[in-house]
Protein backbone atom coordinates (compact mmCIF):
# COMPACT_ATOMS: atom_id res chain seq x y z
CA UNK A 1 0.00 0.00 0.00
CA UNK A 2 1.28 3.56 -0.83
CA UNK A 3 0.58 6.61 1.36
CA UNK A 4 1.00 9.75 0.25
CA UNK A 5 1.61 12.83 2.67
CA UNK A 6 1.58 16.80 2.03
CA UNK A 7 1.99 19.20 4.64
CA UNK A 8 1.38 22.73 4.60
CA UNK A 9 3.94 23.80 6.57
CA UNK A 10 2.04 26.87 7.92
CA UNK A 11 -1.10 25.60 8.94
CA UNK A 12 -3.05 26.19 12.31
CA UNK A 13 -0.35 29.58 12.78
CA UNK A 14 -2.77 31.92 12.53
CA UNK A 15 -5.21 30.40 15.33
CA UNK A 16 -3.41 30.89 19.07
CA UNK A 17 -2.30 34.11 17.65
CA UNK A 18 -6.25 35.32 17.18
CA UNK A 19 -6.18 35.98 13.50
CA UNK A 20 -9.03 33.46 12.68
CA UNK A 21 -6.81 32.02 9.35
CA UNK A 22 -3.25 31.90 8.20
CA UNK A 23 -3.92 32.52 4.64
CA UNK A 24 -0.96 35.37 3.28
CA UNK A 25 2.86 35.95 4.05
CA UNK A 26 1.93 39.30 6.32
CA UNK A 27 -0.77 37.04 8.64
CA UNK A 28 2.40 34.39 8.71
CA UNK A 29 4.65 37.00 9.75
CA UNK A 30 2.10 38.56 12.46
CA UNK A 31 1.15 35.31 13.90
CA UNK A 32 4.89 34.45 14.64
CA UNK A 33 5.47 37.97 16.08
CA UNK A 34 2.56 36.88 18.18
CA UNK A 35 4.54 33.88 19.59
CA UNK A 36 2.57 31.30 18.12
CA UNK A 37 3.87 28.39 16.40
CA UNK A 38 2.12 26.15 13.49
CA UNK A 39 1.76 22.10 14.03
CA UNK A 40 0.56 20.83 11.44
CA UNK A 41 4.21 18.59 11.15
CA UNK A 42 3.55 17.19 14.91
CA UNK A 43 -0.43 15.93 13.61
CA UNK A 44 0.86 14.73 10.08
CA UNK A 45 3.86 12.38 12.20
CA UNK A 46 0.96 11.81 14.52
CA UNK A 47 -1.19 10.30 11.58
CA UNK A 48 1.54 8.43 9.98
CA UNK A 49 2.22 6.99 13.59
CA UNK A 50 -1.44 5.31 13.18
CA UNK A 51 -0.95 4.20 9.95
CA UNK A 52 2.37 2.45 10.50
CA UNK A 53 0.85 0.52 13.71
CA UNK A 54 -2.28 -0.39 11.75
CA UNK A 55 -0.92 -1.43 8.35
CA UNK A 56 3.37 -1.94 8.89
CA UNK A 57 3.96 -2.51 5.15
CA UNK A 58 2.57 0.71 3.91
CA UNK A 59 4.60 2.94 2.38
CA UNK A 60 5.02 6.76 2.45
CA UNK A 61 5.33 8.86 -0.27
CA UNK A 62 5.98 12.06 -0.14
CA UNK A 63 7.99 15.14 -1.37
CA UNK A 64 11.86 16.94 1.23
CA UNK A 65 11.45 19.23 4.03
CA UNK A 66 8.85 20.36 5.96
CA UNK A 67 6.51 19.75 3.22
CA UNK A 68 6.54 15.98 3.95
CA UNK A 69 9.81 14.33 4.73
CA UNK A 70 9.81 16.04 8.34
CA UNK A 71 6.88 14.52 9.61
CA UNK A 72 7.73 11.11 7.59
CA UNK A 73 10.86 10.59 8.98
CA UNK A 74 13.46 8.85 7.65
CA UNK A 75 11.22 5.00 6.41
CA UNK A 76 9.84 7.07 3.14
CA UNK A 77 10.18 7.46 -0.15
CA UNK A 78 11.18 10.66 -1.77
CA UNK A 79 9.54 12.43 -5.11
CA UNK A 80 11.73 15.12 -6.12
CA UNK A 81 10.37 18.32 -5.30
CA UNK A 82 12.00 22.16 -4.67
CA UNK A 83 9.29 24.52 -2.62
CA UNK A 84 9.24 28.27 -2.37
CA UNK A 85 10.49 29.77 1.10
CA UNK A 86 8.23 29.73 2.97
CA UNK A 87 6.09 27.67 1.16
CA UNK A 88 2.57 28.90 -0.77
CA UNK A 89 -0.75 27.33 -1.97
CA UNK A 90 1.13 27.00 -5.93
CA UNK A 91 3.71 24.82 -3.73
CA UNK A 92 0.98 22.80 -2.33
CA UNK A 93 -0.95 22.06 -5.63
CA UNK A 94 2.56 21.09 -7.32
CA UNK A 95 3.09 19.13 -4.68
CA UNK A 96 -0.28 17.59 -5.21
CA UNK A 97 0.39 17.06 -8.65
CA UNK A 98 3.96 15.44 -8.33
CA UNK A 99 2.57 13.11 -5.52
CA UNK A 100 -1.11 11.68 -6.70
CA UNK A 101 0.21 9.51 -9.23
CA UNK A 102 2.33 7.56 -7.59
CA UNK A 103 0.26 6.49 -4.30
CA UNK A 104 -3.24 4.89 -3.69
CA UNK A 105 -4.55 7.95 -1.41
CA UNK A 106 -3.25 10.76 -0.48
CA UNK A 107 -2.69 12.40 2.92
CA UNK A 108 -2.77 16.35 3.27
CA UNK A 109 -2.10 17.66 6.58
CA UNK A 110 -3.73 21.82 6.64
CA UNK A 111 -7.28 23.15 7.08
CA UNK A 112 -9.79 24.51 4.69
CA UNK A 113 -7.58 26.84 2.25
CA UNK A 114 -5.07 23.29 2.11
CA UNK A 115 -8.42 21.78 0.93
CA UNK A 116 -9.49 23.84 -1.49
CA UNK A 117 -5.52 23.43 -3.44
CA UNK A 118 -5.91 19.56 -3.08
CA UNK A 119 -9.00 19.97 -4.21
CA UNK A 120 -7.72 22.24 -7.79
CA UNK A 121 -4.66 19.69 -8.26
CA UNK A 122 -6.09 16.57 -7.81
CA UNK A 123 -9.93 15.73 -8.70
CA UNK A 124 -11.26 13.10 -8.26
CA UNK A 125 -8.45 11.23 -6.74
CA UNK A 126 -8.97 9.77 -3.25
CA UNK A 127 -7.72 11.90 -0.34
CA UNK A 128 -8.17 12.65 2.99
CA UNK A 129 -7.54 15.47 5.14
CA UNK A 130 -5.31 15.59 8.43
CA UNK A 131 -7.09 18.60 10.29
CA UNK A 132 -4.60 21.18 11.26
CA UNK A 133 -6.00 24.33 9.78
CA UNK A 134 -7.76 27.29 12.26
CA UNK A 135 -11.06 27.06 10.98
CA UNK A 136 -11.82 22.68 9.53
CA UNK A 137 -14.90 23.10 8.33
CA UNK A 138 -14.91 21.06 5.00
CA UNK A 139 -16.35 17.79 5.33
CA UNK A 140 -13.28 16.09 4.33
CA UNK A 141 -11.11 15.60 6.93
CA UNK A 142 -10.89 13.24 9.61
CA UNK A 143 -11.71 13.83 13.05
CA UNK A 144 -8.06 13.47 14.35
CA UNK A 145 -4.88 13.06 12.66
CA UNK A 146 -4.62 9.15 14.35
CA UNK A 147 -8.43 8.60 12.81
CA UNK A 148 -6.65 10.04 9.40
CA UNK A 149 -3.97 7.69 9.58
CA UNK A 150 -6.20 4.52 10.21
CA UNK A 151 -8.80 5.70 7.25
CA UNK A 152 -5.71 5.42 4.94
CA UNK A 153 -4.83 2.41 6.74
CA UNK A 154 -7.96 0.45 5.93
CA UNK A 155 -9.00 2.35 2.44
CA UNK A 156 -9.54 -0.44 -0.19
CA UNK A 157 -10.37 1.67 -2.79
CA UNK A 158 -13.50 2.16 -2.08
CA UNK A 159 -14.22 6.09 -1.50
CA UNK A 160 -17.57 8.53 -1.07
CA UNK A 161 -18.09 12.46 -1.61
CA UNK A 162 -16.87 14.85 0.81
CA UNK A 163 -17.91 18.89 0.72
CA UNK A 164 -14.81 21.53 0.62
CA UNK A 165 -15.87 25.17 2.02
CA UNK A 166 -13.71 27.95 3.14
CA UNK A 167 -14.40 31.61 4.09
CA UNK A 168 -13.10 34.63 3.18
CA UNK A 169 -10.60 35.21 5.74
CA UNK A 170 -10.82 39.15 5.81
CA UNK A 171 -14.35 39.26 5.86
CA UNK A 172 -14.04 36.32 8.86
CA UNK A 173 -11.77 38.59 10.58
CA UNK A 174 -14.14 41.78 10.06
CA UNK A 175 -16.97 39.16 11.59
CA UNK A 176 -18.41 38.43 8.67
CA UNK A 177 -19.02 34.62 7.92
CA UNK A 178 -19.66 33.35 4.25
CA UNK A 179 -19.09 30.01 3.93
CA UNK A 180 -18.54 29.01 0.47
CA UNK A 181 -18.86 25.61 -1.26
CA UNK A 182 -16.30 24.48 -3.69
CA UNK A 183 -16.46 21.13 -4.72
CA UNK A 184 -16.43 17.86 -3.37
CA UNK A 185 -12.93 15.62 -3.36
CA UNK A 186 -13.02 11.67 -3.13
CA UNK A 187 -12.19 10.47 0.35
CA UNK A 188 -12.35 6.52 1.83
CA UNK A 189 -15.43 5.19 2.18
CA UNK A 190 -13.72 3.85 5.34
CA UNK A 191 -15.61 2.99 9.68
CA UNK A 192 -13.64 5.77 10.56
CA UNK A 193 -15.50 8.88 11.33
CA UNK A 194 -14.86 12.44 9.26
CA UNK A 195 -15.43 15.46 10.97
CA UNK A 196 -18.67 16.46 8.82
CA UNK A 197 -19.19 19.78 7.27
CA UNK A 198 -20.13 22.46 10.08
CA UNK A 199 -23.73 23.54 10.00
CA UNK A 200 -24.78 26.96 11.14
CA UNK A 201 -26.61 27.82 13.92
CA UNK A 202 -29.64 29.74 12.00
CA UNK A 203 -32.07 26.93 13.17
CA UNK A 204 -31.78 27.94 16.86
CA UNK A 205 -34.54 30.32 18.08
CA UNK A 206 -32.71 33.33 19.26
CA UNK A 207 -34.96 33.28 22.56
CA UNK A 208 -33.08 30.10 23.19
CA UNK A 209 -29.27 31.81 22.94
CA UNK A 210 -30.71 34.11 25.01
CA UNK A 211 -31.75 31.70 27.95
CA UNK A 212 -28.35 30.36 27.43
CA UNK A 213 -26.45 33.46 28.18
CA UNK A 214 -28.62 34.73 31.26
CA UNK A 215 -28.25 31.54 32.59
CA UNK A 216 -24.73 32.08 32.45
CA UNK A 217 -24.45 35.65 33.33
CA UNK A 218 -26.54 34.80 36.42
CA UNK A 219 -23.84 32.01 37.67
CA UNK A 220 -21.14 34.72 37.41
CA UNK A 221 -18.87 35.11 40.30
CA UNK A 222 -17.40 38.12 41.77
CA UNK A 223 -13.36 37.94 40.63
CA UNK A 224 -13.84 35.23 38.35
CA UNK A 225 -12.00 35.66 34.62
CA UNK A 226 -14.43 34.45 32.43
CA UNK A 227 -12.50 32.96 28.61
CA UNK A 228 -15.71 33.52 26.09
CA UNK A 229 -14.92 31.66 23.07
CA UNK A 230 -15.83 32.47 19.34
CA UNK A 231 -19.84 31.94 18.53
CA UNK A 232 -23.00 33.49 18.25
CA UNK A 233 -24.13 31.64 21.89
CA UNK A 234 -21.01 33.35 23.94
CA UNK A 235 -21.46 36.67 22.01
CA UNK A 236 -25.08 36.50 23.52
CA UNK A 237 -23.47 36.67 27.02
CA UNK A 238 -21.88 39.64 26.40
CA UNK A 239 -24.75 41.24 24.61
CA UNK A 240 -26.36 40.12 28.01
CA UNK A 241 -23.59 42.15 29.94
CA UNK A 242 -24.11 45.15 27.51
CA UNK A 243 -19.86 44.80 26.60
CA UNK A 244 -18.70 44.71 22.69
CA UNK A 245 -17.35 41.21 23.01
CA UNK A 246 -16.99 39.68 19.33
CA UNK A 247 -18.15 36.90 17.19
CA UNK A 248 -14.88 35.00 16.07
CA UNK A 249 -12.86 36.13 18.84
CA UNK A 250 -11.97 35.33 22.36
CA UNK A 251 -12.89 37.68 24.92
CA UNK A 252 -12.36 37.59 28.78
CA UNK A 253 -14.81 39.34 31.10
CA UNK A 254 -14.85 40.16 34.91
CA UNK A 255 -17.00 41.65 37.42
CA UNK A 256 -18.98 43.07 34.73
CA UNK A 257 -16.28 44.36 32.45
CA UNK A 258 -14.45 43.34 29.64
CA UNK A 259 -11.05 42.89 30.37
CA UNK A 260 -9.34 41.48 27.00
CA UNK A 261 -10.74 41.54 23.61
CA UNK A 262 -9.96 39.12 20.65
CA UNK A 263 -6.80 38.06 22.84
CA UNK A 264 -3.89 36.06 21.36
CA UNK A 265 -3.20 32.88 23.48
CA UNK A 266 -0.08 34.40 24.83
CA UNK A 267 -2.25 37.83 25.97
CA UNK A 268 -4.86 35.07 27.17
CA UNK A 269 -2.02 33.88 29.44
CA UNK A 270 -1.64 36.51 31.14
CA UNK A 271 -5.02 37.26 31.98
CA UNK A 272 -5.86 33.90 33.21
CA UNK A 273 -2.68 33.67 35.04
CA UNK A 274 -2.87 34.15 39.11
CA UNK A 275 -6.35 33.22 39.62
CA UNK A 276 -9.61 31.60 39.12
CA UNK A 277 -10.64 31.88 35.65
CA UNK A 278 -13.73 29.37 33.75
CA UNK A 279 -13.77 29.01 29.82
CA UNK A 280 -17.09 28.85 28.55
CA UNK A 281 -17.23 27.65 24.93
CA UNK A 282 -19.94 26.53 22.27
CA UNK A 283 -20.56 23.18 20.31
CA UNK A 284 -19.54 23.30 16.53
CA UNK A 285 -22.76 22.48 14.88
CA UNK A 286 -22.47 18.98 12.47
CA UNK A 287 -19.26 18.16 13.79
CA UNK A 288 -19.89 18.25 17.73
CA UNK A 289 -16.26 19.86 18.32
CA UNK A 290 -15.69 21.84 21.80
CA UNK A 291 -12.23 22.40 21.71
CA UNK A 292 -9.68 22.58 19.02
CA UNK A 293 -11.86 24.00 16.09
CA UNK A 294 -11.55 27.87 16.11
CA UNK A 295 -10.79 28.42 19.09
CA UNK A 296 -7.01 27.71 19.27
CA UNK A 297 -6.26 31.02 21.43
CA UNK A 298 -7.47 28.77 24.65
CA UNK A 299 -4.40 26.18 24.12
CA UNK A 300 -3.29 23.04 26.24
CA UNK A 301 -1.16 25.82 28.09
CA UNK A 302 -4.41 27.55 29.04
CA UNK A 303 -6.42 25.04 29.40
CA UNK A 304 -3.84 23.45 31.97
CA UNK A 305 -4.41 26.46 34.04
CA UNK A 306 -8.07 26.73 34.19
CA UNK A 307 -9.18 23.72 34.59
CA UNK A 308 -6.46 22.52 37.20
CA UNK A 309 -5.81 23.58 40.60
CA UNK A 310 -2.06 23.65 40.50
CA UNK A 311 0.38 24.30 43.48
CA UNK A 312 3.90 23.56 44.82
CA UNK A 313 4.75 20.09 46.05
CA UNK A 314 5.03 20.67 49.07
CA UNK A 315 1.80 22.29 49.53
CA UNK A 316 0.28 18.75 49.01
CA UNK A 317 0.72 15.25 50.09
CA UNK A 318 1.32 12.96 47.60
CA UNK A 319 -0.85 11.61 45.29
CA UNK A 320 -3.69 14.61 46.83
CA UNK A 321 -4.73 17.96 45.83
CA UNK A 322 -7.08 20.47 47.25
CA UNK A 323 -9.82 18.49 49.33
CA UNK A 324 -8.44 15.58 48.78
CA UNK A 325 -8.32 15.53 45.05
CA UNK A 326 -6.63 13.26 43.09
CA UNK A 327 -3.47 14.70 41.13
CA UNK A 328 -0.93 13.71 38.54
CA UNK A 329 1.97 14.90 37.40
CA UNK A 330 1.79 17.62 35.11
CA UNK A 331 5.04 18.73 32.10
CA UNK A 332 6.73 20.85 34.35
CA UNK A 333 6.65 18.03 37.17
CA UNK A 334 3.79 20.37 39.03
CA UNK A 335 1.17 18.39 40.37
CA UNK A 336 -2.26 19.56 38.98
CA UNK A 337 -5.73 18.74 40.27
CA UNK A 338 -8.06 16.67 38.27
CA UNK A 339 -11.74 18.79 39.03
CA UNK A 340 -14.03 16.51 40.52
CA UNK A 341 -16.10 15.00 37.63
CA UNK A 342 -13.78 16.40 35.30
CA UNK A 343 -15.73 20.12 34.36
CA UNK A 344 -14.39 22.27 37.17
CA UNK A 345 -13.48 25.29 34.88
CA UNK A 346 -15.08 24.51 31.74
CA UNK A 347 -18.35 25.02 31.10
CA UNK A 348 -19.78 23.96 26.99
CA UNK A 349 -22.78 25.70 25.84
CA UNK A 350 -25.47 24.27 23.07
CA UNK A 351 -28.92 24.30 22.11
CA UNK A 352 -31.33 21.36 21.94
CA UNK A 353 -31.28 21.78 18.73
CA UNK A 354 -28.07 21.72 17.96
CA UNK A 355 -27.13 18.90 20.46
CA UNK A 356 -30.01 16.71 19.03
CA UNK A 357 -28.62 16.68 15.55
CA UNK A 358 -25.44 15.18 16.42
CA UNK A 359 -27.37 11.92 16.56
CA UNK A 360 -26.02 10.96 20.27
CA UNK A 361 -22.23 11.33 18.90
CA UNK A 362 -20.26 12.65 22.02
CA UNK A 363 -18.58 16.06 21.93
CA UNK A 364 -15.42 16.11 20.59
CA UNK A 365 -11.95 17.84 21.72
CA UNK A 366 -8.86 17.89 19.65
CA UNK A 367 -6.66 20.58 21.60
CA UNK A 368 -3.48 18.85 20.41
CA UNK A 369 -2.55 18.00 23.94
CA UNK A 370 -3.62 14.45 24.68
CA UNK A 371 -3.43 15.05 28.65
CA UNK A 372 -5.18 17.79 28.31
CA UNK A 373 -8.04 16.26 26.10
CA UNK A 374 -8.49 13.58 28.67
CA UNK A 375 -8.72 15.84 31.94
CA UNK A 376 -11.87 17.80 29.63
CA UNK A 377 -13.24 14.42 28.50
CA UNK A 378 -16.35 13.01 30.45
CA UNK A 379 -19.89 13.81 30.71
CA UNK A 380 -20.52 17.28 31.96
CA UNK A 381 -23.81 18.75 31.97
CA UNK A 382 -24.22 21.38 28.97
CA UNK A 383 -25.94 24.35 29.44
CA UNK A 384 -29.47 24.30 27.30
CA UNK A 385 -31.47 27.41 28.41
CA UNK A 386 -32.10 28.99 31.46
CA UNK A 387 -31.64 26.12 34.42
CA UNK A 388 -31.28 24.39 31.98
CA UNK A 389 -28.51 21.20 31.63
CA UNK A 390 -28.40 17.88 29.79
CA UNK A 391 -25.90 15.48 30.54
CA UNK A 392 -23.48 14.92 27.79
CA UNK A 393 -20.07 13.09 26.99
CA UNK A 394 -16.97 14.53 25.76
CA UNK A 395 -14.30 12.18 23.98
CA UNK A 396 -10.79 13.10 22.92
CA UNK A 397 -10.91 13.28 19.39
CA UNK A 398 -7.97 10.93 19.23
CA UNK A 399 -9.87 7.93 20.55
CA UNK A 400 -13.46 8.76 18.37
CA UNK A 401 -12.45 7.01 15.53
CA UNK A 402 -15.42 4.59 14.63
CA UNK A 403 -18.85 5.66 13.25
Amino acid sequence: MRVGLVVNPVAGLGGPAGLKGSDGAEVQREARARGAGARAGERAAAALRALRAARPDAVVVTVPGPMGADSAGAECELVPFTPTEPSTADDTRAAVRALAPHVDVLLFAGGDGTARDVLDAAPGRPVLGIPAGVKVYSGCFAVSPAAAGLAAAEFAGETAEAEVVDLDEEAYRAGRVSPRLYGTLAVPAARVRLSGRKTGSSAAAPDSVAAIARDVVAGMRPGVRYVLGPGATTLAIGRELGLPTTLLGVDVVADGLLVGADVSERELLALVDGGEAEAVVSVIGGQGFVLGRGNQQISPHVLRRILTGRQPVEAAPAGAGPGGAPTRPSADGLPVRRPRGGRGGLTVLATRVKLAALGGRPLLADTGDPDVDDLVSGFTHIVTGYAERVPYRIVPASKEFYQ
